[in-house]
Parts: structure tokens; sequence; C-alpha cells
């Protein structure tokens, strides 16, 4: 988010105009393009693999905050989160970790400090007997039997997706993904980048599939997750149909967000529940709620309760992959780099669909957490536009790159999906090959297939000298 945006936040908003402004102020020139990850990993007992109880997660908190670089935040007296002056490290509603990274100028840079995070959780989580799991879908413990973290906000969230699908609060609390957040230098550029994001959709939940196991068992599904987001609110998740039409701008995803009933406004230090009253954002700039009436900073927050496969904040969100080991976490970061902000691959990979109309889409994207790699996209699979997706980022990662070593260096980042891709396999059927009925050997194998306390490869110093 821009400084000139976060000093709006107060601001009134007097009509649509406003919200259209707001996400038009996200623009940044090309040479200003940065990276951002979101990385939620599993919190789970290393003795039995079940979710962790919130009182150990908090003590985590506490030994992160000791290092001194990260300001607490606290509700009610409980630990919640810790901010930085460029990241933050916070809780989902089941204690799943996330680390939401700085704005990067390149892939190293964001490997820094994921490989930085990493080893800071690891080693305070140790000593308290927790483990880490880059996993999408929590392996063991059943929805009821794991704590809510205490946040009024998911306590009003909660209530209202129990009435909006049949798996929204397994999304809460039981669901841990990958996201990444990238850059737009205006509205063509934008919503050319939001409909190649939704084309990517299918693919990172097949490439990246990472969760086939729910309470215990084998789910059905290669990415469960990717089946629990589609049950969880039809409103707000999913693709957005209206990105695709003939002259599509920031005003039609003003439009959709307008359409979305709110969760929640902030006032007096407050969160005020609206979810009772199926108040639209749109109804709300209209005719106000009782004496309250639109600020920017409504719209930044009802923005970040919309989930749709590729979300506008203003910044651009990339959020169907799985949370996935922390071998392969950049995997995600560089395909998103080498596709979107390369103007020849992004195009190029568009045609990987052409022929394709919207209720043939829908159908790929849909199968596409049950079948993987195998879904049938018109005469080929899904396989067929990984391998082609990949060539595509590697060669736009070497047009993006200062010099040679960079180049290399970013490429590597592809290779562990790489090689998943050719052979037609993914995380999620590797992992079910391996598992077994034995709750120990499980542990193993967990430990094994996606655990944090793996030892990750030292990263070189940047190739192209000072940035």
């Amino acid at each position: 988010m821009t400084t000139l945006i976060k000093r709006q936040l107060h601001q009134a908003v007097a009509s649509r105009d406003d919200l259209i402004a707001y996400l038009a102020g996200g623009a940044r020139p090309r040479e200003q393009w940065g990276l951002g990850m979101e990385v939620e990993k599993l919190v789970v007992d290393a003795e039995s693999g079940e979710a962790a109880v919130f009182p150990r997660i908090e003590k985590l908190l506490e030994i992160l905050a000791q290092s001194g670089d990260w300001s607490p935040v606290r509700e009610n007296g409980h630990l919640i989160a810790l901010l930085g002056p460029n990241s933050s490290v916070t809780l989902e509603p089941g204690g799943q970790l996330e680390l939401s990274g700085r704005l990067c100028p390149d892939l190293h840079c964001s490997a820094r400090d994921f490989h930085a995070h990493v080893e800071r959780i690891v080693s305070a989580g140790r000593p308290l007997g927790l483990m880490f799991l880059g996993l999408g879908v929590q392996p063991f413990t059943p929805l009821n039997d794991i704590q809510w973290l205490p946040k009024h906000r998911y306590d009003i969230m909660r209530r209202y997706m129990a009435r909006t699908g049949d798996m929204g609060q397994r999304m809460m609390k039981q669901s841990a993904g990958l996201q990444v957040n990238l850059d737009f230098s205006d509205e063509v550029d934008c919503i050319d980048k939001l409909r190649t994001g939704q084309l990517m959709a299918p693919l990172l939940y097949a490439l990246f599939a990472n969760s086939p196991l729910l309470e215990g068992r084998p789910s059905g599904f290669l990415s469960t997750r990717g089946e629990i987001w589609s049950r969880t609110d039809r409103d707000r998740c999913g693709l957005i149909p209206q990105l695709e039409a003939e002259g599509a701008g920031y005003a039609t995803y003003v439009d959709y967000a307008l359409q979305i009933p709110m969760y929640f406004i902030f006032r007096d230090e407050k969160l005020l529940d609206l979810t009772g009253r199926r108040l639209t954002f749109g109804q709300f700039l209209k005719e106000g709620f009782e004496d309250y009436h639109p600020t920017l900073a409504d719209w930044d927050l009802h923005l970040s309760t919309l989930f749709p496969e590729v979300r506008l904040r203003p910044q651009i969100e990339l959020r169907s992959a799985d949370t996935l080991p922390p071998g392969m976490a950049m995997s995600v970061a560089a395909l998103a780099k080498g596709l979107l902000y390369d103007d020849e691959g992004r195009q190029c990979y568009r045609r990987l669909f052409h022929g394709l109309d919207g209720v043939d889409r829908e159908a790929v994207y849909r199968q596409s957490w049950r079948l993987g790699l195998r879904t049938p996209v018109g005469r080929h699979t899904l396989r067929e536009v990984a391998l082609e997706a990949l060539s595509l980022a590697r060669e736009g990662l070497q047009r993006q790159a200062r010099c040679a070593a960079q180049a290399s260096h970013d490429e590597d980042f592809l290779r562990p999906v790489t090689e998943m891709a050719k052979s037609g396999g993914s995380l999620a059927e590797r992992l079910l090959r391996n598992w077994s009925d034995n709750r120990p050997e499980q542990l193993k194998t967990l430990r094994a297939h996606c655990g944090y306390d793996a030892v990750l490869a030292e990263l070189p110093d940047f190739p192209c000298g000072n940035r």
C-alpha cells in the first residue's frame, strides 16, 4: 500500500469515484514494482501432530517479540500479532502462523527474508514442543477440536460463515495458503494481470496441490483447501467473471465489491458487527448505517474481507496456492514474477486457454483441485499447460534479470516444481503414496514431506552486486 493511500484512509467517501481512485492509487511505475509473499504454516504439537493450543502459540510470539524487531499487538490481553516496519507475523483463526513479508525488489530479497523467518520460528518453537508444517490443511485435528483465536474479527466472521456455506469454518481453522502480491502500472496493466491471474488459479491449485488429507484420512482431493474455499461463501470467493468483459477496468472490481455484504466497520476502537443486516457496501455508500458513513478505512477493511482467487487491495494478490514445504515456497513467487511481470509471457500464457469459453474455464478451475495436473484443458491437460507456463516463466525471469547470474539464480526457484510437473505428479500425490495407518509413521512422513525443521540451502549473495 502506498504512503499516499495510508494517509488518506481517514477521509470520508463521497462517491463511487473515490473508491475507484483508491484502487488507481495503487499503481506504480515499472521500475518501482516489487514482490510480496504471505506464507501461512500449520503449528502442531511435535509429538502428536495435533493442532497446537493457543497458549503455546502465544508463548511462541512472546519469544519472537524478544528480538526487538517487532511491536506486539494485543487484544483483550492476548498477544495475537507482531508488527514490524515493513512486515508482520500474524495468526489465522485456528492458530496458523503467517509471515506477511515486505515488498521486495527481487526474489533474492524475498528468499532471504523467508529463510530468516524459518530459522527464527524453528528455533523459538523447538523448546515449546512445536512443529511447523508447510501443508495446506490440518492433517489430523477435527474442526471442533481446534481452538478459535481470541480475536473479535474472527468471532464475527465464524458466525457469519456458518450461514454462507458448509466449509467456511474449516477454511478459517484448518487451511493454510501461500499468497503472492504484485504491482501494476496503470488500469490496462492491472486488468490484464487480474485476468491472467484468474487463468493461473487452476494452474496454481494443480501444480502446488499439497492438502490431500482431512482429519487423518485422504479427502478425495489433491487440494482439499481448494474444495474448502469453494464451499465457503459464494458471494466473496472464486473467480470474478465480470473482469473478462470487454472494457473492464477499476470500476468493474469496485462494482463487484459494492455488491458484497459487509462484515463490520471499525469505530471508537471497536468492530461493529454488520453481518445480521446483510448490508452491502453499495448500500452503506448510499444510505449509511445509523449515524455512520463510509471512509476509505471502511473500504480498505471491506476489501480485506473479499476472498476471490485474485484480489485487488490495491496491490494484486494471487491467492490460489496451498502453502508448501519451505524449500518450495519461493517457486510460487518465481512463477508469478516470471509470467505476470513479463508482457510477452503473460500474453503467451493467456493464449494457452484460447478457444475455451467461460463455462469451459470454470470447469477447468473446479476440477483442478480434484484432478490436479490431469485436469483436461480442451484437448490438453493442466500438466501440458504447466510445462509451457514454467518455460514461459523462465524466459520471463531471464528478460527481467539485471545480469546472467541473477537469471540463473531466479530460475533455480522453479527447478523443484518443474521436475514435479515433468513427472505428472504433485506434492499431494507424493504424500498419499507414503501415507500409512500408523500415527508415528505418519508424523515421520509429514516431517520429511513438509516440516519446517528441514535444513534450507544457503542462499548466495545477490548475484548482481549492490541493489
